[in-house]
C-alpha cells in the first residue's frame, strides 16, 4: 500500500468536518456498498411486515380476553395502513445515516462524564422498554457478529480517511439499523404491547440476518483491495490461567494485517464481547452508589458486588456469607504471606471435579453443601502448596470463589425450583467455579454460554420440575450436569452444545405439557357451557320449591331429574325460547301441585293434570334413561303424591317413594357438579376481598399462583377462567388441570393469605435473580440497605 493510502499518523490534528468525507476514488465502491445493504434490509424488512397478520392472528387466538383480542386484530388493520409509512422512514434513516458517513458527518459518541444532573430526566416506562429491546437487539448481534463488525469497522475507517468509526457511527452498524426501526415507529401511536411484537419480528427478520450481511460488505471490499490481510485475533487477558491449559475467551480483540487504519491504542473490543466487559466492571470510571438498588447493567452489578465483597471482608473475615457458608480467605493461615498461582488454584479444582466426577452416581441424588466444597477446596490447596501454612488465593479469587458459592447457596434455598432440581444444579458448583475462574463474562454477560445453560435449566425446573417427573426433565437435568463434570476441561463451546441439546428436549417436552393443558381448558370450556345451563336451571328449581313443604318423591324429582331436563332444554333451545319458558311454568306448576289447595286450586289442579302429565313425560324422554313402564310409574307415583296431597293425607304422601335414576349430567359434570349449587350467601364480602376480585378480573392466562395445603405449598398455573360462571382453573407444572376455583372463593383464600399471585420475578433468569438478592444481602450485611428501605 501506498503511503498514501495510510491514515495519518496520531499526532496530526483532527481535521475539520470538511475534509473528513469519504475520498472521491472510494465513491463508487461505497455506492456498491449502499445498494447492497439497501436491497439486503429492504427484502428483510418485508419480511417483517409479512409476519405481521401471522402472528397478530395467533396473539388474538390465544388472547386472555375480548378487550385484548380487539386490540390484536384492531393493530393487524393499523400496521397493514401504516406500512407504506414505516417502509418509507425507515429506509429514509438509513439513506439519512450514509449520506452522514459520506460527507464525514459522523454521529458523535456521548459524553457521560459530562452529563448535568439538570439536563437528566425520567425515562417513561414506555420508552425505556423500546430501549430496552433496541439494546438487547443489538447487544445480540455485536455479540454475535463482532468478527464481521470490527472487520467492516476498520475497512470503513480507511475509506473514512483512517477515522476510526465508533460504534454507533457505523452506518451499517446494528445500532443504526435498530434505531431506523425505532424512528420509524415513533411517530406512530401504536400500543407497546403491539410494538414488543413488531421489534421482536424485526430482530428476528433483519437483525439476526447482519452477520451474513456484513460478511458480503466485506467481501466486496476485500475484492476491492481494501485491507486485504486483515486479521481478527483474539487475546488472553494477562489474568488468564492460560499456563493451565484451559481455553480463555478473547480479553481484548485485536486486528493483525499489513496496514491497519488508526493507532492500536485507539482499538478497542467490540462492545459485547466478554473481555471488555469484565474489564469494565473493574475499570469504570463511574463511582459505584453501593446504597442504590442492584444495577441493571450485569457489569455495574459485579462491580458492586466486589466492592460489597471486600468490605465485609475487612470488616468481619470469620462471619457467614449469604447463604450461610464462610467465606474461603477465612479459611487460610492468617500468617500467609504469598499466594497461590493461577494454575495452582486450577489444579486443585481440577482434583475436585475428578472427584466428584469418580463418586457421582453415588452423590448425584445428595446435595453439594457449598461449605463442604470450600473445606475441600482448602485441603487440595493445602496438601499441594510448595509452602504450607504460607499461602492463600488473592482477594480477587476469594471474592469468584465466594460469588459462586453463594450462587449456588441461593440454588438450594430457591423456593421456585423443585428439591430434585436443586439437588441435581448443585452438583454443577466445581465446573462452575473453574468457568467464572477462567471467565469473569460469566457475571456480566447473560448470553454467556455457561450462564445460559445454567438458566436454561433452572427455568425449566421452575415451570416442569414438579411432582411426578423424576424420569422426564430430571433424567434432562441429571444428564447435563453428568456431562459437564466429566467433559469441562476448559472449553466453553462445550455448554453451547449442552444448551442446545437440552433446549431441544424442553421444546419437546413444553409440546406435551401444552397440549395436555390446551385439552384441560377445551374440556373446562365444554363442562362450563353444561355448569352455566345447569346454574340456571338449579336456580329456577330453587325457586319453585322455597318456602314451600313438598313431599320427597316430587322434590327429588324436580332437584334431581327435571334439573336435567331443563338443562338440556336451554342447550338445545336457549334461554329466549318457549320451551325454556315452558318447561320452567311446568317445574313451577309441579311444585304447587305438592302444596295443599284450596277448592278453586284443586279445580284448576284437575283441569291441568292432563298437560301436566304430558309435559313430563315429554321431558323425561328428552332426557332419556326411562322405559315405557319406568315412565308411566313414575307418572302415577306422582299423580298418587298429588291426591294424597290435596286429601290433606300428608303420611300417605310420605310414603310414595320411587327410585329416580342417576342424573347423567351429574355424571358429566364430576366433581364441577358443586359448583352448579346455588352460593349460600356468607355476608358481605369485605372491602379487601373486593378488591382482590378487581384484581382476579384483570389476571392474566399463566399467571402462577401459590396455594397453602396444610403445611405444603403448592404451585399452580392459571389456565383459564369463564367469563360467565367465573371459575378459575389452574393446572399442575405438567399441565394437568388440578383445581377450579369460583373467583369470591380464591378472593377469599388470597385474604386469608392461603393463595397468592407468585411475583412476576419467579420468571427472571436464575443468575439474575440470585446476584440481585445477593447484592440485598451483601449491602444489609454491610449497614446499606436501611438507607434505601430494602430488604433481602
Amino acid at each position: 500500500m501506498s503511503s498514501q493510502d495510510a491514515p495519518p499518523p496520531s499526532s496530526r490534528p483532527t481535521p475539520g468536518l470538511a475534509s473528513r468525507g469519504i475520498q472521491p476514488r472510494f465513491s463508487e465502491l461505497v455506492q456498491d456498498c449502499r445498494k447492497l445493504v439497501m436491497n439486503n434490509l429492504a427484502e428483510h424488512l418485508g419480511g417483517v411486515f409479512g409476519q405481521v397478520d401471522d402472528t397478530l392472528f395467533e396473539c388474538a387466538e390465544k388472547a386472555e380476553n375480548n378487550r385484548l383480542q380487539t386490540l390484536f386484530f384492531d393493530s393487524m388493520r393499523d400496521i397493514r395502513k401504516l406500512r407504506p409509512q414505516l417502509e418509507r422512514s425507515y429506509h429514509q434513516s438509513i439513506a439519512q445515516n450514509f449520506s452522514d458517513f459520506l460527507e464525514g458527518k459522523l454521529k458523535p459518541t456521548p459524553d457521560t462524564a459530562a452529563l448535568d444532573a439538570e439536563q437528566l430526566e425520567l425515562v417513561q416506562n414506555e420508552e425505556y422498554e423500546e430501549s430496552l429491546q433496541v439494546t438487547n437487539m443489538v447487544s445480540r448481534v455485536r455479540a454475535h457478529s463482532a468478527r464481521g463488525l470490527f472487520a467492516l469497522e476498520q475497512r470503513l475507517a480507511l475509506l473514512n480517511n483512517g477515522h476510526k468509526l465508533g460504534e454507533d457511527s457505523n452506518p451499517f452498524g446494528p445500532q443504526a439499523i435498530a434505531d431506523a426501526f425505532r424512528a420509524a415507529l415513533t411517530p406512530h401511536p401504536l400500543p407497546l404491547r403491539i410494538k414488543v411484537i413488531l421489534y421482536m419480528l424485526f430482530d428476528r427478520h433483519v437483525m439476526e440476518g447482519l452477520d451474513s450481511l456484513y460478511e458480503m460488505l466485506n467481501q466486496r471490499l476485500i475484492a476491492a483491495g481494501i485491507l486485504p490481510n486483515l486479521k481478527f485475533t483474539p487475546q488472553r487477558g494477562a489474568s488468564s490461567p492460560s499456563s493451565s491449559g484451559a481455553t480463555s475467551p478473547p480479553a481484548e480483540p485485536a486486528a493483525t494485517a499489513t496496514t491497519s487504519p488508526g493507532n492500536a491504542s485507539e482499538r478497542s473490543a467490540p462492545a459485547g464481547q466478554p473481555g471488555s466487559a469484565a474489564a469494565g466492571a473493574t475499570g469504570s470510571a463511574m463511582p459505584l452508589d453501593l446504597a442504590a438498588p442492584p444495577s441493571a447493567d450485569p457489569v455495574q452489578l459485579f462491580g458492586g458486588l466486589t466492592a460489597l465483597l471486600s468490605e465485609r471482608r475487612e470488616r468481619d473475615l470469620d462471619a457467614p456469607l449469604p447463604g450461610g457458608a464462610r467465606s474461603i480467605a477465612s479459611f487460610a493461615p492468617r500468617t500467609a504471606t504469598s499466594t497461590y498461582s493461577a494454575s495452582e488454584l486450577l489444579d486443585a479444582l481440577n482434583r475436585l471435579q475428578q472427584q466428584s466426577a469418580n463418586s457421582l452416581s453415588q452423590r448425584l441424588h445428595h446435595p453439594q453443601p457449598v461449605e463442604e466444597l470450600k473445606v475441600g477446596l482448602q485441603q487440595q490447596l493445602e496438601a499441594h502448596s510448595a509452602l504450607p501454612g504460607q499461602q492463600k488465593l488473592s482477594d480477587q479469587e476469594a471474592d469468584v470463589i465466594d460469588l459462586v458459592g453463594m450462587l449456588f447457596d441461593f440454588i438450594l434455598d430457591d423456593d421456585n425450583l423443585p428439591d430434585a432440581c436443586k439437588t441435581a444444579l448443585s452438583h454443577l458448583h466445581t465446573p462452575y467455579l473453574k468457568v467464572a475462574l477462567q471467565d469473569k463474562a460469566l457475571f456480566t454477560q447473560h448470553h454467556h454460554p455457561a450462564r445460559r445453560l445454567l438458566n436454561t435449566m433452572a427455568q425449566a425446573g421452575v415451570l416442569y420440575g414438579g411432582e411426578g417427573d423424576e424420569r422426564g426433565l430430571l433424567a434432562k437435568m441429571q444428564w447435563v450436569v453428568e456431562r459437564v463434570i466429566h467433559g469441562f476441561v476448559g472449553d466453553l463451546q462445550l455448554f453451547d452444545s449442552l444448551l442446545e441439546e437440552f433446549n431441544e428436549f424442553v421444546a419437546t417436552l413444553k409440546h406435551k405439557v401444552e397440549l395436555r393443558e390446551r385439552r384441560a381448558v377445551e374440556a373446562a370450556k365444554g363442562r362450563d357451557k353444561l355448569l352455566g345451563a345447569r346454574q340456571l336451571a338449579v336456580e329456577v328449581i330453587t325457586k319453585a320449591v322455597q318456602e314451600r313443604e313438598l313431599p320427597a318423591i316430587i322434590r327429588n324429582f324436580l332437584e334431581l331429574t327435571w334439573a336435567d331436563v331443563l338443562v338440556f332444554v336451554l342447550l338445545r333451545h336457549g334461554e329466549r325460547s318457549p320451551e325454556w319458558q315452558r318447561a320452567g311454568e311446568v317445574a313451577e306448576l309441579l311444585a304447587w301441585s305438592g302444596t295443599p289447595l284450596d277448592a278453586d286450586g284443586r279445580t284448576r289442579l284437575q283441569s291441568q293434570r292432563v298437560a301436566l302429565l304430558d309435559e313430563l313425560r315429554k321431558g323425561l324422554e328428552l332426557l332419556g334413561g326411562y322405559h315405557e313402564d319406568g315412565v308411566r310409574r313414575l307418572l302415577q307415583d306422582i299423580v298418587a303424591c298429588q291426591h294424597a296431597v290435596q286429601a290433606q293425607q300428608p303420611q300417605i304422601a310420605a310414603q310414595i317413594k320411587t327410585q329416580l335414576p342417576d342424573s347423567p349430567l351429574g355424571a358429566m359434570l364430576g366433581e364441577d357438579a358443586v359448583l352448579a349449587e346455588p352460593v349460600k350467601p356468607s355476608g358481605n364480602l369485605s372491602p379487601r376481598a373486593q378488591s382482590l376480585m378487581k384484581e382476579l378480573q384483570q389476571v392474566e392466562f399463566g399467571t402462577w399462583f401459590e396455594f397453602v395445603q396444610g403445611k405444603e405449598t403448592r404451585s399452580l398455573k392459571l389456565s383459564w377462567f369463564s367469563p360467565t360462571t367465573h371459575n378459575y382453573m389452574f393446572v399442575d407444572h405438567s399441565g394437568q388441570r388440578v383445581a377450579i376455583k369460583p373467583i369470591r372463593q380464591l378472593a377469599s383464600e388470597m385474604e386469608q393469605g392461603l393463595a397468592r399471585i407468585v411475583p412476576p420475578e419467579r420468571s427472571s433468569p436464575l443468575v439474575d435473580r440470585a446476584l440481585g438478592a445477593i447484592y440485598r444481602v451483601l449491602q444489609r450485611f454491610t449497614g446499606r440497605a436501611t438507607e434505601v428501605g430494602q430488604g433481602a
